[in-house]
């Protein structure tokens, strides 16, 4: 089951550069990149961090795609 998520969406509504993002979760730019693009899954250290750093809960960030089969 893929996970996916809103950090971009919710980053450009509360008007967050992924620079800011990065340096504040004290990682790259490219993990922010790479998270948005759905290219990475962050840890669960990191996923945390970052329904923390919005102030949502884990179900307004993250979604657990249901597998067809």
């Amino acid at each position: 089951m893929p996970v996916t998520n809103n950090i971009r969406e919710i980053r450009k509504e509360k008007e967050i550069s992924q620079v800011k993002m990065a340096e504040d979760l004290q990682v790259t730019r490219q993990t922010i990149n790479a998270i948005e693009k759905h290219k990475y899954n962050p840890s669960l250290e990191l996923s945390l961090k970052i329904i923390k750093y919005f102030n949502m809960p884990i179900e307004a960030v993250f979604t657990l795609e249901e597998d067809d089969r």
